[in-house]
């Protein structure tokens, strides 16, 4: 398998900042996507421990599940940026390893024109739902499916 960057950045070579989307390994006992939640990776960093051991973590921000399959239209999983009782965004800090891989995730549009400020930097916090996109390439395909 290829390597992918997943990429934390608040600015991207001088330019806007960039937040790449993840699959969360949650549950091996399941498959396909009930085996894992979507996140997005707000930064690196390693907890020193005893005996010299470090822990790579990283921050991140949940985003839950609508429904218990996918979109019956698309076939894809549809998500939502996970909020808590009071509001406030779902953080979690989480071990580097339980990451599975980067994700591809498509705003849902509506009927109206996209407008022109809406860029790759900036959808994940102009839009409220989002499908998880399995067809990005072969390996997403297989992961996502559920048997």
């Amino acid at each position: 398998m290829r390597h992918k960057k997943i990429r934390a950045a608040p600015s991207w070579h001088r330019g806007p900042e960039c937040y790449d989307t993840v699959l969360v390994n949650i549950d091996k006992s399941h498959e396909g996507m009930e085996s894992m939640d979507v996140a997005c990776v707000l930064c690196f960093f390693s907890l020193p421990c005893m005996n010299n051991i470090t822990y790579p973590c990283t921050l991140i921000h949940w985003y839950d599940c609508i429904g218990d399959t996918p979109d019956t239209l698309t076939g894809m999983w549809m998500v939502k940026p996970a909020v808590l009782e009071d509001g406030h965004k779902h953080f979690a800090v989480i071990h580097v390893n339980s990451i599975v891989c980067s994700t591809h995730l498509l705003p849902v549009f509506s009927q109206q024109f996209v407008p022109s400020a809406v860029s790759c930097h900036n959808s994940l916090d102009l839009y409220h739902g989002f499908y998880v996109n399995h067809f990005a390439d072969h390996h997403m395909f297989e992961l996502v499916r559920t048997s």
